[in-house]
């Protein structure tokens, strides 16, 4: 109890919890995509309507994102990531009991509608216990919480699967897990001392303890319209790796003659790699921003610089489809893809780790949860329009969806340079009195 009562502690403490938390609510989402087809086989449904299952918890994440950046706003993170954690857990338990495929895709949305509260929470945690030099990294150390859930997911899952031999009691266990870190967050997390705010928020360019901008205001700056495109544009990609590149892989096994089971075993063992690396090469960036700011960068500078080269290597995405075309052996052409998609992945996550700490030092902490959410509320619903793109089309021509893919990040990384700069309430008021 002494230990956790120092701050240095504490905010340790609370970045594990919030990272334990993430690695829960990508635990819950991959459910869906690693249980696939005996979901589908127990529904008696095929791909069209999986893509509408999808859509259902897209459309409701995509709509709450912006809500639940305000709620953080005005109850705090603490009230709010409570409630968001339980209620996703619940709904996790839910889609377990559902006796048809319509309650089963409501509990989906309606963990849609939760799971966006750890991340606007989770932000703004972050910047109020951390100061700029080492908030990247405490973020990425939070948000990496994600990509191991993806990692964890596939071989938890399936050997869930394979001792209880019920996918609805593998929910069950995942939203009773859940459940308890809702608890262990209330005991966790406090509000930060004033002399705390004084070092973390009181020397930010952005995120200052005064004045902030009207909701309304916030629509008149360049920044937010810059975040809302930029994951309007470059979240799919992610989506895509969470929600379809499972699926994708396990049809490649199919196609070669593996069982169902045999696919499974394939990505318990192969499916989390991306995610894995992914989620090494996001810290590592992360970090590699924080080192520029603490040599003399200018943090948006350095936060740019980062972004902007890990950008390239969004063109790989495009030798996918004549990878998977080619007379390579299946083995070698597994390896391939999953290369190139550990690749991906180190990109989107290095930007969906930092692009939140950019809003957070571009913008008042007194708006920085609004914004978090209105950006990642326009991601999720690029990636609404993407996922019913992908899901209308056979897989025969996936090679203009990779193609674009390969371009996403690039369109992303031009929008970054041009649109994202420091944002002032005051600057905004002397413009209009003038």
């Amino acid at each position: 109890m002494n230990k956790i009562k120092d701050p240095s502690t504490r905010r340790w403490i609370i970045v594990a919890t919030m990272f334990l938390a993430i690695i829960c609510n990508y635990l819950d989402r991959q459910l869906l995509s690693i249980l696939k087809p005996e979901i589908l086989g127990h529904y008696g449904i095929g791909d069209y309507e999986y893509a509408w299952i999808v859509n259902v918890f897209l459309v409701c994440y995509a709509v709450m994102y912006p809500l639940s950046g305000m709620l953080v706003d005005r109850f705090g993170p603490k009230k709010v990531l409570f409630w968001g954690i339980t209620v996703w857990s619940l709904a996790c338990i839910g889609g377990g009991l559902a006796p048809n495929v319509g309650v089963f895709a409501i509990c989906r949305g309606i963990l849609g509608l939760a799971e966006p509260t750890i991340f606007a929470g989770q932000l703004v945690a972050v910047t109020l216990w951390f100061e700029k030099r080492q908030r990247a990294t405490a973020n990425s150390l939070c948000t990496v919480g994600g990509s191991l859930g993806a990692v964890i997911a596939p071989l938890l899952i399936a050997w869930l699967m394979r001792i209880l031999g019920n996918w609805q009691h593998v929910f069950f266990i995942s939203g009773g897990i859940g459940l308890a870190l809702a608890a262990a967050w209330t005991f966790v997390y406090r509000t930060p001392s004033q002399e705390i705010l004084d070092r973390t928020i009181g020397t930010d360019t952005g995120s200052t303890g005064g004045e902030k901008f009207s909701f309304r205001g916030l629509f008149n700056t360049r920044t937010l319209w810059g975040g809302i495109l930029i994951r309007l544009v470059s979240d799919p990609v992610w989506y895509f790796c969470c929600f379809w590149l499972p699926g994708f892989l396990r049809n490649m096994g199919s196609s070669q003659g593996l069982s169902t089971q045999q696919t499974l075993d394939m990505i318990q063992w192969i499916g989390g790699i991306p995610f894995l690396i992914g989620a090494i090469g996001g810290i590592l960036t992360s970090v590699w921003s924080d080192r520029m700011i603490s040599h003399g960068m200018p943090a948006l500078k350095a936060r740019k610089k980062m972004m902007v080269t890990i950008a390239f290597i969004a063109p790989l995405c495009a030798l996918v489809p004549f990878i998977n075309s080619s007379s390579a052996g299946f083995g070698l052409k597994v390896g391939l893809i999953v290369g190139i998609f550990s690749l991906v992945a180190v990109m989107c996550l290095s930007w969906l780790y930092t692009l939140p700490v950019v809003l957070a030092e571009t913008f008042p902490i007194g708006n920085v949860a609004t914004v978090m959410g209105l950006s990642c509320g326009a991601g999720a619903l690029g990636s609404v329009v993407f996922n019913l793109f992908t899901g209308s089309i056979p897989e025969s021509g996936w090679k203009w969806l990779f193609i674009l893919m390969g371009t996403l990040h690039l369109i992303a990384a031009v929008i970054l340079t041009k649109m994202v700069r420091p944002e002032h309430p005051d600057k905004q008021r002397n413009i209009q009195v003038s």
